[in-house]
């Protein structure tokens, strides 16, 4: 399956920095997640260019990369050239990394534990919703055998959850995962059980007292405990001689952190378990509103930003203490669903036919509740569709917060959702996240519309207003015509980036072609994005492979978001002395928007000065 993807990874990994610079990867429903050594160096322009990327977004770290649903795939093609380092090469990298912001540690922390199990919960979620589904047409009893083990499928998830934040945590801060998983089992021993349901005092040595306490279907304590137990693992690993090290390093992490959890740290974790069951019955009995509308008006900016990752985890933890979810999945369904609403409105109302092919094909996963196309590639760009869908989210949340709307497992938060709120022997919660999710799409369609009515017929207007109309590209550099298929790089000569013409420059000079403004500018300075004042959005790529200089050899004369006039100096480069270092000079020079244009003439004069004219582009 994957192998159909193993050019665009190949592309992806190439423009990344290349595997060298690939600290680590993962990957959650539709995005790519890496850690960069050097992110300065990684071309954001040529990747958003690329077809399948829809948006590349850098948050707290991570150099995200939004592909859409076959992400897997490209992932797996990615993977396969991947070499990740551990031990001291690893620790060596991880010094280097940037420093975070405490927040921005909090959420990387938060999402690295509870991202990767979300997949067995939103299984065991789906098994509810079915058993609950049975239940209701009859098909099943509850008092049946099948009715049994179908619901233990479904509860040995988030019975045993600890065992798998154990695990994911321990990968995330990068201590052993067996161990930490060994001491989860420690506090789910039957015999530890019995001990507790005795209800009598129990000490180690006599001196070390116990405190009585279950930690089936808790968070809180398990993450405390795992993240003490990096740091004794650490400590350990440090004074432990080699030689004895296997046997003495798991021995001493599992004496120590067994007495540690079932005397301090899991005690501690469960009271601060049962504050947050207080805090969360008081969320639902007193503001039940307040959660559906924040996540339902706001969500989309939390996934922009990243802010995401940390607040879905309080939907895990209310379900672990409560049995349900009344903080986020309300209100995360009915931003999804206004996203999609939002992103269809647009394919009705646009005249562009590849806006309107992407806007009706994220429309359908926006509503089945992958909603990054529908953000990066439709809602977020023209602005207006996402006011839109934030005014009906948070409508539809409004309801479902004032009627105390929750869902009973967790799974996903598209149309199939629906079927999570069937429970507690009522349909109540079911019909009333229905009526959530119209009051979303409807409040989204007509917001919409009414925006579009403004937005589209200005779009309308300027298009008119160009039509017929040919745009001329004058030349940036002195020197000699090169065709794009001659270029000694596949990005540019495949035109994989867009149609245009390449330059053998004569002199280390690059003045502005247009009127318009500097779209991005390369930190290495080898490269300038331009967008004319008439819609052109132009690369100039100074030489082949030379953002390996690091800025050496160039130097900027203007920044980005800097208006420009034609024939200002942007950009000035030691031609020589790039040559010297056995770099190609060829410098491509892209149409990055081609899609826009119905042709793309390209002169074929050889030698060409300034102001010489290079490209003529036929308006649709």
């Amino acid at each position: 399956m994957s192998k159909q993807y193993e050019k665009l990874a190949s592309k992806i990994l190439e423009y990344v920095g290349g595997a060298q610079n690939v600290n680590d990867l993962y990957h959650c429903q539709t995005r790519l997640r890496f850690k960069l050594d050097n992110e300065s160096i990684a071309n954001k322009k040529a990747l958003e260019a690329l077809d399948g990327v829809a948006k590349v977004i850098i948050n707290g770290g991570v150099f995200q990369i939004v592909v859409g649903t076959h992400v897997k795939y490209v992932f797996e093609e990615i993977e396969k050239h991947l070499d990740i380092k551990d031990g001291e090469e690893q620790k060596n990298k991880d010094k280097k990394a940037e420093k975070k912001s405490i927040p921005e540690v909090v959420i990387d922390f938060v999402a690295g534990t509870f991202q990767p199990v979300i997949p067995a919960l939103s299984g065991a979620g789906m098994i509810k919703a079915l058993l609950a589904l049975l239940v209701v047409f009859k098909l099943v009893s509850k008092t049946s055998q099948t009715y049994y083990i179908l619901n233990f499928f479904a509860d040995g998830v988030f019975y045993f959850l600890p065992f798998l934040l154990a695990f994911t945590e321990a990968q995330k801060l990068k201590c052993n995962p067996i161990l930490a998983t060994s001491v989860a089992a420690i506090m789910f021993h039957p015999s530890w059980m019995e001990l507790v349901n005795k209800k009598e005092a129990v000490t180690l040595f006599g001196v070390i007292p116990f405190t009585l306490t279950t930690y089936a279907a808790s968070v809180i304590p398990i993450i405390f405990v795992v993240l003490v137990q990096s740091h004794v693992e650490k400590f350990l690993e440090k004074y432990i001689p080699n030689s004895v090290k296997l046997v003495f390093l798991p021995m001493l992490t599992l004496l120590i952190m067994g007495t540690l959890s079932l005397s301090v740290i899991g005690p501690i974790g469960s009271i601060i378990g049962k504050y947050l069951s207080v805090f969360f019955t008081f969320l639902n009995t007193n503001v039940s509103w307040a959660p559906a509308v924040l996540i339902g008006a706001f969500l989309p900016v939390m996934v922009i930003f990243g802010l995401h990752n940390g607040v879905a985890p309080l939907g895990v933890m209310q379900m672990a203490n409560l049995g349900y979810d009344s903080i986020f999945g309300p209100g995360c369904v009915c931003s999804n669903i206004a996203q999609g609403t939002a992103a269809f409105v647009v394919s009705l109302r646009t005249k562009d036919a590849k806006t309107k092919q992407i806007a009706t094909s994220s429309g359908i996963t926006g509503l089945m509740g992958i909603t990054e196309p529908a953000l990066y590639g439709v809602n977020l760009p023209k602005k207006y569709p996402l006011v839109g869908a934030m005014i009906g989210g948070g409508f539809g949340g409004l309801y479902a917060g004032l009627t105390h709307t929750h869902r009973f497992a967790t799974g996903s938060s598209g149309l199939p959702a629906v079927l999570l709120y069937i429970g507690d022997n009522t349909m109540q919660f079911f019909y009333n996240i229905l009526i959530s999710l119209a009051i979303s799409a409807i409040v989204t369609a007509v917001v919409t519309y009414v925006l579009s009515l403004k937005y589209e017929k200005n779009e309308e207007t300027t298009e008119a207003k160009i039509e017929n109309k040919d745009t001329s590209i004058i030349s940036p550099l002195k020197g000699k015509l090169v065709k794009l298929s001659e270029v000694e790089d596949e990005a540019f000569s495949s035109e994989a980036m867009g149609k245009g013409i390449a330059i053998e420059p004569s002199e280390g000079k690059v003045v502005a072609p247009f009127d318009g403004t500097v779209m991005s500018l390369f930190p290495t300075k080898h490269a300038i994005g331009l967008l004319s004042d008439n819609g052109v959005e132009l690369l100039i790529h100074i030489g082949l492979d030379t953002v390996k200089l690091n800025g050496k050899y160039f130097r900027a004369y203007v920044e980005q978001g800097q208006a420009v006039k034609r024939g200002q100096i942007l950009l000035t480069f030691d031609l020589d002395k790039i040559k010297g270092e056995g770099y190609i000079s060829q410098v491509p020079i892209i149409i990055t928007n081609t899609p826009n244009y119905s042709e793309v003439r390209i002169k074929d004069n050889e030698d060409i000065d300034y102001e010489n004219e290079i490209l003529v582009l036929k308006h649709k």
